[in-house]
């Protein structure tokens, strides 16, 4: 089975009114969902279940990276997503993944970086050390694992097949 850890596109910060639930993406961050999204159509990367956080930026990633998504996946909006930043998604992962082959989780930080560095075991090394230092906005890592149901899933387990940033793929920007 696989796992796509996709943290949001870069943010607004410009509007001081706003709750954080209600930030919507600024123009770099589109520009890297769209990106990315391009990225997993490129790639063959296609979720066929994905759990979004309900918060506006996550949908937002969402919205961009469908259109480069050529089969239809189940799409679930979860607010644990939103109200488990601060901790990992493994708990709703276990919860909602079901059988998925293959499953993304667009969420926050620091519990998007906390779940990759959790569900890490094996892995290239460099992916491995980048993953520990930074999971920036729009990043992607993508897990495999031997496993025939998602609560089963067990820390250390994943093998980390890529980890993806849209720095790696800025050149692709003005394409």
């Amino acid at each position: 089975m696989r796992l796509y850890l996709l943290r949001h596109a870069k943010s607004d910060w410009g509007e001081e009114s706003l709750r954080d639930f209600d930030r919507p993406l600024n123009t770099r961050g589109k520009s890297a969902a769209r990106l990315m999204g391009r990225y997993l159509q490129e790639n063959s990367l296609f979720p066929n279940r994905i759990l979004c956080s309900t918060s506006q930026r996550t949908r937002e990633t969402l919205t961009r990276i469908l259109p480069y998504q050529p089969q239809e996946a189940q799409i679930h909006l979860l607010s644990d997503i939103y109200d488990q930043g601060d901790l990992s998604y493994t708990s709703v992962i276990r919860r909602h993944g079901g059988r998925a082959q293959q499953l993304m989780i667009i969420g926050h930080n620091p519990a998007t970086e906390q779940t990759a560095i959790e569900l890490a075991g094996t892995g290239a090394p460099k992916a491995m050390a980048d993953l520990r230092i930074k999971y920036p906005t729009g990043a992607l890592a993508v897990f495999d694992f031997d496993i025939a149901d998602w609560a089963d899933l067990q820390t250390r387990t994943g093998h980390l097949d890529r980890f993806i940033k849209p720095r790696d793929l800025s050149s692709k920007l003005d394409e």
